[in-house]
């Protein structure tokens, strides 16, 4: 469980959100990378709270750094989904819309 304080002073919780998505990796021959941020010690993951509302969480692996959230809208999460992976098919309903928005 995590929680978050999000810039509109509202508080999220990762135990109360109502589906999550981890961030797919690569492996580059001697690591596994993030497909979300490049890296092999940053790391995402998608959330989609209870009102409906998605955000993503950072984290790091780095001694010191500190773990944050912040909300993204309907494009980010559908871009954010078909880069790691998920399938146009798979997509949650609220976001197939915005699919032919975000892809070429």
């Amino acid at each position: 469980m995590a929680r978050y304080s999000m810039d509109d002073g509202t508080v999220v919780d990762t135990d109360k959100a109502t589906q999550s998505w981890e961030e797919d990796t690569r492996w580059d021959g001697r690591n596994h990378i993030s497909v979300a941020t490049g890296s092999q010690w940053d790391h995402e993951q998608l959330y989609r709270s209870r009102k409906g509302r998605y955000y993503v969480t950072h984290w790091s692996q780095c001694q010191g750094s500190t773990s944050r959230a912040e909300w993204v809208s309907l494009h980010q999460a559908a871009t954010w989904l078909l880069a790691n992976g998920t399938d146009e098919d798979d997509m949650p309903d609220d976001l197939k819309s915005v699919v032919d928005d975000v892809t070429e």
